[in-house]
């Protein structure tokens, strides 16, 4: 653990680059350390977060079937920002900012669903399926005023594998760019458009978003504390660590030597591959299915976290099996939640500041604060 000594500072109030600053990104994993808890706790921080590193990186916004006809939308939130992603007559996929050229409402209200054209409930301003303005009710005489100058505002949208991407930043690299060729090569191979989604959950942590993608990313250091179902089908001895650029490989051998029966009977197959992509985006991949987590902050200490399940055979019969993947998967969040909660709290005490980080397990979580520090810095 980081030193302990006069904890009074840790009260005060300190610019957010001060902050920033206290962080090291240049030390090697052996001497690293994890960012400060300042970083955890402080509005500023969080909210430098929110214009950096959620608005300049690409973020998951929907999946590609649920957007595949003429009509369909999905809306979404990020960094604060409402955003709508529709498929145009024309057959193109875009996304918009979800607020009205008028007065501001959302057009889109639904989570998701199929129309003709984007009109907004507030007062019937109606846009096309490619967001050019078309009707605007009670406008008769304005001067100046040019349809075509306020269509609704488009985003950065892009398709990858099985789900569709936004860039809030006007300016920055392409989603292929921004992923690297490693990566997409590394995941080409497992073939993801064969598998399909079967439900969503959504889950809530008292804890702010860094808290979550720390544990994801510790390497496996917890599992056998923590997740004694789990730890049962892992070959937790020869748990791997890769880093690329912007995303970190946890991959583990499975085995059946002292596993549990329902764990079993549900994570098969030769290993299992956990993607995590900077900054909140994961893949939990075994053989024949997957689920993603998307991580989303909700408040410097409070952070929801979708899940989206996916199989190779989503048919009636196989509802049995999928339903007991999903419970599995439900217990190892049923006890992240409570230690995730514990962390938050005592990123809280005058008694904690840094974490000493494990070369053999954390690797991944250094890759993580580094980028975060990196992001911060830009904003």
């Amino acid at each position: 653990m980081g030193r302990i000594g006069p904890r009074k500072g840790k009260r005060m109030k300190s610019s957010v680059m001060e902050l920033v600053g206290q962080y090291d990104p240049n030390l090697p994993l052996e001497e690293a350390s994890t960012i400060p808890s300042s970083w955890y706790i402080d509005e500023g921080i969080y909210a430098r977060e929110r214009r950096t590193t959620f608005s300049r990186t690409w973020q998951l916004a929907g999946r590609v079937d649920q957007l595949r006809e003429p009509g369909q939308y999905v809306t979404c939130e990020i960094a604060g920002e409402p955003i709508v992603l529709v498929r145009g007559s024309d057959g193109e996929l875009r996304g918009f900012f979800n607020v009205c050229r008028h007065h501001a409402a959302a057009v889109m209200t639904e989570p998701s669903g199929c129309a003709q054209n984007l009109r907004c409930p507030y007062h019937g301003w109606t846009y096309t399926l490619e967001g050019a303005l078309k009707g605007t009710p009670s406008f008769n005489s304005e001067c100046h005023f040019e349809r075509s100058q306020h269509g609704l505002a488009p985003v950065a949208t892009a398709v990858w594998e099985n789900w569709v991407f936004v860039r809030l930043d006007a300016q920055g690299p392409s989603l292929e760019e921004f992923l690297g060729q490693d990566l997409i090569e590394q995941i080409r191979p497992l073939q993801l458009s064969n598998l399909h989604w079967f439900e969503r959950r959504h889950y809530y942590f008292d804890c702010n978003w860094k808290v979550f993608v720390d544990n994801y990313l510790d390497g496996g250091y917890h599992v056998p504390h923590l997740h004694k179902g789990l730890d049962s089908v892992l070959d937790y001895k020869n748990y791997t660590i890769e880093n690329g650029d912007r995303f970190c490989l946890q991959s583990s051998p499975l085995t059946t030597g002292k596993a549990q029966d329902d764990y079993a009977a549900v994570r098969k197959g030769d290993r299992a591959l956990y993607y995590w992509f900077h900054p909140n985006f994961m893949i939990n991949w075994y053989e024949g299915m997957m689920d993603t987590n998307l991580v989303l902050p909700m408040g410097v200490d409070k952070t929801e976290v979708i899940f989206d399940f996916w199989f190779a055979d989503v048919s009636e019969a196989a509802r049995e099996y999928n339903r007991a993947s999903i419970d599995v998967g439900q217990q190892i969040q049923d006890e992240d939640m409570a230690i995730c909660k514990s962390v938050q709290r005592g990123l809280h005490s005058r008694a904690y500041s840094t974490g000493r980080l494990s070369v053999r397990r954390e690797g991944g979580e250094h890759l993580f604060h580094r980028l975060l520090h990196a992001d911060l810095l830009t904003g």
